[in-house]
């Protein structure tokens, strides 16, 4: 049995190298969106070590270890980048604290948790607030002061500072072309959505450095970008107005990479063997798939990631069953 000392040193530092790799994304949405990432990183990081550290307190536990350990900044940062800039201060604050009492110390804490809690955080305030997370701001948002008024609400938004994005505007198509939405609606890029296919390259990225040191395996997201492609491509209907995206769409839009390498890859709500992080991440990539594009949502990557941890328990007896089925 390893010392808990070693365990912690090993958890801090693997939070510290998945920090690190989140920075080419974090980037790239900064010179995407401006200052509004920053300010959402920032609120999401103080309210999640807040409350952390005010559950802490009510539950007699040490700080110190529990705080220093980054997983409540791993946890915030990550719903940091999925929440859209600029978007009410309460809203980011409700989102982690979510995160936090209900996909963290509900459950007893680091180590303990059934759900992803930045997805679980996610979840709850896209269904609580549906309209506030769908305002995604045109490209290269606003200046620092013009931020911070639009996040705290003592100013007035410019006039069409936000827009739909390239899975909501395809989702609700009826009657353009794929060729036709790629040429005339400023949401959509080269491949994918205008800039947002670039921060997926960005995070792509930060996930080959976190397989390079192997913090994380490729099997969760090998399995989601694999199934997303498939699926995308065998229900791909060329450019069409009835098309749901060809594959590279898919691959390039929305959360897709940060949700391959940063979110299905968490340890502790995921599979453990190969096998069930194979399957799980396969599970991700289908029903982020089928949520974009029959759903009511236009980016399923949070509500993917909670439907398969429930059923991770079943993934896992499934793995179990076949190891033993094949044993010499």
């Amino acid at each position: 049995m390893q010392p808990l000392e070693s365990v912690d040193t090993r958890l801090q530092q693997a939070m510290k190298t998945v920090l690190l790799a989140t920075l080419p994304g974090m980037l790239a949405l900064f010179w995407l969106y401006g200052w509004g990432v920053l300010i959402n990183l920032l609120l999401a990081s103080a309210g999640a070590l807040v409350v952390e550290a005010a559950v802490l307190h009510l539950r007699k536990r040490a700080l110190k270890p529990t705080l220093s350990d980054g997983s409540a900044l791993v946890s915030a940062t990550l719903l940091a980048l999925a929440l859209p800039p600029y978007c009410p201060w309460w809203l980011t604050v409700s989102a982690v604290a979510s995160a936090m009492l209900f996909g963290k110390h509900l459950y007893g804490g680091v180590g303990s948790n059934p759900f992803n809690p930045a997805m679980l955080g996610f979840a709850l305030v896209m269904v609580t607030f549906p309209q506030q997370m769908t305002q995604w701001p045109a490209a290269h948002g606003m200046d620092l002061w013009g931020g911070l008024q639009q996040v705290f609400g003592f100013g007035h938004a410019p006039d069409a500072w936000v827009r739909a994005t390239a899975l909501d505007s395809l989702r609700i198509n009826k009657s353009l072309t794929m060729d036709e939405l790629f040429s005339s609606n400023q949401a959509f890029g080269h491949f994918g959505g205008r800039g947002v296919e670039w921060v997926n390259l960005a995070f792509l990225a930060g996930g080959a450095f976190l397989l390079q040191r192997q913090v994380i395996s490729w099997h969760a997201p090998v399995g989601m970008l694999a199934s997303l492609f498939i699926i995308s491509l065998l229900c791909w209907n060329g450019s069409g107005s009835d098309s749901n995206g060809s594959p590279l769409f898919h691959l390039l839009s929305g959360a897709s990479m940060l949700g391959a390498f940063f979110i299905v890859t968490e340890p502790v709500s995921g599979a453990k063997a190969p096998g069930g992080r194979l399957l799980f991440g396969t599970g991700v990539g289908l029903l982020t798939y089928v949520i974009r594009t029959w759903g009511g949502y236009p980016d399923g990557v949070a509500f993917a990631v909670l439907l398969m941890n429930l059923g991770v328990p079943a993934l896992e007896r499934l793995v179990a069953t076949r190891q033993e089925r094949t044993a010499p």
